[in-house]
């Protein structure tokens, strides 16, 4: 028996493959297929099941096309209708993979479909747990996605509550956790960077399984949850009615336009230009109106965050050689209409004599000196509340990135404004949206909060916001 975990940092996301004498199974298989059919071929196995744990919200799955590609069968768990042919399991119900059993363990509560698969080996042995969203290293899943007529956060955070103690807890300390997602992902609020887990483990230090009645665990799971990005709900249909070919979708992305074609498609598509390179280098130039979001960050989920519309025609600038892999990441979280990337990235536009525009990033030191002469300057952080409330810079407003959009009148625009986040990624992707928003005065801070600190600037420390 093999069990390999295929984890994505960008979307912090545990894909698995399970491989029992000649037969293998995919668990939760991120969009594209070529390194789940590579794996099998290399292990001269057949993709019998891909198992899916729910309808992901924070990224399109792969099943569809795997599914197609290999002759595997789809598998949900009970209440996943779908639009696309699918086996839909009753609890208990188990499937044989080789020499090995996967079991279903109907587990709702972060959405009513979620389902757990209990792998037994070889030996009649539980040996580890597929849990998807229902529970995570150090959490358990958010209860606030699946909200549906009157049903409610409080009565899915029940659901969740008792699926944990009747299904999850009962297993021997011994079996292998393995989520769907690790730190970083939107999907819980206190996931541990580590990736898998004894159960034992969990039961004694994750926080929510120490829970000492239902009423408490409620409490717990729904204080401090976050809004949920924007892009989730149509993620979640994606995975369920279904969605186009990825290979379609890299066809089409991969067209590489010459500055003159690059321009008019963008003019006639009224395509969204989205320059995937790093902030320092964004900020020394870039097409007018082009939106920044490195693709060495938290790329996609940011992409989802503050692209509202997934079928947004866009149009890339990339580093040279990364134009498909922007393409696939986009993807992964739904953005299907890539229309085509610059050829020769950025540098062919300079060189073509076309007009360019630029962002004035500054040290912190820099930063420190203006502030001297002038501490009622306009400062901006765009960190999450819960940052921002453990420290901050005196008299900085906190507008956060995930809804700049929606507080853009809360901006000066005669005067520089001065914007900060943590490290610089998110700073600089919130100045080029205000920049092509008509603020011509911004002013990033290299190097955010954590090189600020290190000045005469002062800051406020408080206690932090509940989480």
């Amino acid at each position: 028996m093999i069990i390999e975990q295929l984890y994505t940092g960008c979307l912090a996301q545990g894909a698995y493959y399970i491989e029992s004498n000649g037969e293998a199974a995919i668990i939760d298989p991120l969009r594209e297929t070529t390194p789940y059919i590579r794996k099998a071929e290399k292990a001269v196995a057949r993709i019998k099941y891909v198992f899916e744990t729910h309808f992901h919200a924070d990224f399109v799955s792969g099943h569809i096309d795997l599914a197609k590609k290999t002759g595997a069968t789809i598998v949900y768990g009970p209440n996943a209708n779908t639009s696309y042919e699918a086996y839909h399991a009753q609890d208990g119900e188990t499937f044989s993979l080789g020499d090995v059993t996967i079991k279903v363990l109907h587990t709702p509560g972060h959405t009513q479909e979620s389902t757990t698969y209990l792998l037994i080996d070889e030996t009649g042995k539980d040996h580890a747990i597929f849990t998807g969203d229902t529970l995570f290293i150090g959490d358990v899943g958010r209860p606030d996605l699946a909200i549906k007529g009157d049903l409610t956060e409080r009565d899915l955070a029940g659901m969740l509550y008792d699926s944990l103690h009747t299904k999850i807890i009962p297993l021997a300390d011994d079996v292998i956790v393995y989520p769907a997602h690790g730190a970083g992902s939107a999907c819980g609020k206190n996931m541990s960077k580590e990736t898998t887990d004894k159960l034992g483990n969990q039961k004694r230090f994750n926080y929510a399984l120490r829970a000492k009645s239902k009423e408490e665990f409620i409490e717990k799971v729904l204080d401090g949850l976050t809004t949920a990005p924007a892009y989730f709900a149509e993620n979640a249909r994606l995975n369920k009615e279904g969605y186009e070919s990825i290979d379609r979708v890299m066809q089409r992305g991969s067209q590489a336009l010459s500055p003159d074609a690059f321009e008019t498609a963008v003019n006639e598509t009224s395509a969204l230009i989205l320059d995937v390179r790093d902030a320092a280098d964004f900020a020394k130039g870039f097409i007018p109106n082009s939106i920044n979001i490195g693709l060495n960050g938290q790329f996609a989920p940011w992409a989802g965050a503050l692209i509202p519309d997934l079928t947004q025609p866009i149009a890339l600038v990339t580093p040279t050689d990364q134009e498909s892999e922007t393409v696939l990441r986009l993807a992964r979280v739904g953005y299907d209409n890539c229309i085509g990337f610059l050829n020769g990235g950025f540098d062919s536009w300079k060189e073509s004599g076309k007009e360019i525009d630029t962002i004035e990033s500054i040290s912190a030191e820099e930063f420190a000196q203006r502030w001297q002469q002038n501490p009622a300057m306009q400062i901006v952080d765009v960190r999450k509340p819960v940052e921002f409330a453990t420290e901050h810079v005196k008299d900085a407003e906190n507008l956060p990135l995930d809804n700049l959009n929606d507080h853009m009148a809360a901006i000066g625009r005669t005067e520089p404004v001065y914007v900060h986040c943590a490290g610089g990624y998110r700073s600089m992707v919130a100045n080029s949206i205000l920049k092509a928003r008509g603020f011509d005065n911004v002013v990033n801070v290299e190097g955010g909060m954590g090189a600020i600190k290190k000045t005469s600037v002062p800051i406020v420390v408080d206690t932090p916001v509940s989480h």
